[in-house]
């Protein structure tokens, strides 16, 4: 079965790391895959070439489609002769269903929706307009694919069409995510150029305010106080000392000594076993963060924000914290940083549920089997 997944865009962001992962883990004797991507290649673009799987860019410029770019996006979907159409977030999804209109006419289309709503006022205006349209024309897709229970929900309540819902949660390879020992995660720290007894609190997430950092710095500030040894390091796209924005959060919370900032980080499991706590601060917009898994694969305890399914995929192994309530976060980070036995216990929980509900090799399965419900019959 060929299968042409349409994306927004190769970054490092959690649907397109997802993207990869489905890529790697799926059955190559009877799926062929191509991924057009409306943007460039971006930081995942690579990885994927490097499964044998093609990646075609359309180039379009961020955030402002092109004649002709639309054209270039119909004849390598054309080219690529699909029995199947993927879209990946909003832009990938329409551009799937627009190819399905032309070029790639009687080919089943399915949707992935990847994040939650929260505020619809704090999306951009192009956003907003195509999650409104995406509402419209829901019933074309043959399958809508959400990641949250929340995010369908939510999306449901906008108009997308009930009957079309799929969920599917993110899954995880537990061989590459995973706990590292005492020696290898001071290793770790060493490479990152971090203290090995500091007690180090991180977070992946890209700088945006969906992402809220101002209120993670705001509670950091304050554990700084609290916790001597406390060190925080943040990974993402604009996560570097030359973003001014984010220099003059770090310079008002008294974190100039305390910050370490990696920017985009290729080994992220290498990340996660570097720390004693994880973190996800957001705001809005979460569907199911990547980054909570991926942290409590490697036996990570987290602190999260009560956005999209993060209380959900926790289920108990961490903290949830109401979303924009620095007081709240500043707690149980203090709570888990002072207990070292809670950690443990919390980080050996998160493993196994990780393990026993988010897998990739059955997450792998229910796309396989959705596709195969969908497509072609296979022999």
């Amino acid at each position: 079965m060929r299968i042409c997944h349409i994306i927004t865009g190769l970054y490092a962001h959690g649907a397109e790391r997802m993207l990869l992962k489905l890529l790697s883990a799926m059955d190559r004797s009877r799926y062929a895959n191509t991924v057009v991507s409306l943007m460039d290649r971006g930081a995942v673009g690579a990885a994927i070439e490097a499964l044998g799987v093609p990646v075609l860019t359309v180039d379009l410029p961020r955030g402002r489609p092109t004649l002709s770019g639309l054209s270039k996006l119909l004849q390598q979907v054309g080219a690529a002769r699909p029995d199947l159409l993927q879209g990946w977030m909003y832009h990938g999804n329409l551009a799937a269903s627009l190819a399905a209109g032309t070029v790639a006419r009687s080919v089943p289309v399915v949707w992935n929706v990847r994040q939650s709503l929260g505020d619809l006022a704090r999306e951009k205006p192009l956003t907003r307009g195509l999650i409104r349209l995406s509402a419209r024309v829901s019933a074309q897709p043959r399958g809508i694919i959400y990641n949250s229970l929340t995010s369908a929900q939510q999306h449901e309540r906008l108009g997308y069409r009930r009957d079309r819902r799929v969920f599917i949660p993110n899954g995880f390879d537990t061989r590459r995510y995973a706990p590292a020992t005492l020696a290898e995660s001071r290793e770790r720290r060493r490479r990152l150029g971090l203290p090995a007894d500091a007690l180090l609190v991180g977070m992946a997430a890209r700088f945006h305010p969906m992402k809220d950092h101002a209120n993670f710095f705001r509670a950091a500030g304050r554990i700084a106080a609290a916790q001597p040894t406390a060190r925080f390091v943040l990974a993402g796209h604009g996560l570097n000392p030359g973003n001014a924005g984010l220099a003059g959060r770090i310079e008002a919370a008294g974190l100039r000594e305390r910050v370490h900032l990696l920017d985009e980080v290729s080994d992220m499991p290498a990340f996660f076993q570097s720390l004693d706590v994880a973190v996800l601060s957001s705001a809005w917009g979460e569907g199911f963060p990547n980054v909570l898994g991926e942290a409590m694969a490697c036996g990570i305890p987290c602190v999260a924000t009560d956005v999209g399914d993060a209380g959900e995929i926790l289920g108990g192994t961490g903290i949830v914290v109401p979303p924009g309530d620095a007081e709240a976060l500043y707690r149980g980070l203090d709570r888990l940083l002072a207990d070292a036995p809670l950690r443990q216990t919390l980080a050996r929980e998160a493993l196994e549920r990780v393990r026993e509900r988010y897998s990739l090799a059955s997450i792998t399965g229910e796309y396989e089997r959705l596709y195969r419900r969908l497509g072609p019959a296979l022999p």
